[in-house]
């Protein structure tokens, strides 16, 4: 029960901090996406034997691409990983080893984010909590 509270508290914090904004005085709306993002690992409280785990992740319903354009298309895009509620890598694959892991209860997001390193609105994100032990 703490572990799912502590994971709600983790993704509420990260979707506030993490929003996208304008500089300007009109926000400009950003699209939604058709896709679905999902941990396949690791699973959501699975306890992690060492300082390492695979993250695989599936994704239905759009396909990455490069990142680093302003030209948003709703099912292109690449995926952040987010440990803790910190921003740990932009990639382009579906699986990345994540090391340096300490003992202890983690939040792990994946958002598949547009070309342009902003959310979809709605966001699309998967998140699950682990535990390291050593």
């Amino acid at each position: 029960m703490r572990k799912r509270a502590l994971a709600l508290a983790m993704l509420a914090w990260v979707a506030v901090s993490c929003s996208g904004g304008s500089s300007s005085n009109a926000p400009t709306p950003r699209p939604s996406s058709p896709a679905k993002v999902s941990i396949l690992s690791p699973t959501d409280g699975q306890v992690v034997h060492g300082s390492s785990v695979q993250l695989r992740v599936s994704l239905e319903h759009a396909k990455i691409v490069p990142a680093s354009t302003t030209h948003i298309v709703p099912d292109e895009g690449h995926l952040h990983v987010i440990l803790d509620g910190k921003l740990i890598s932009m990639t382009q694959g579906l699986r990345q080893r994540i090391a340096a892991l300490t003992p202890g209860t983690h939040l792990l997001q994946v958002e598949f984010v547009a070309s342009d390193h902003s959310p979809f609105n709605p966001r699309v994100l998967s998140a699950v909590s682990f535990e390291v032990k050593p």
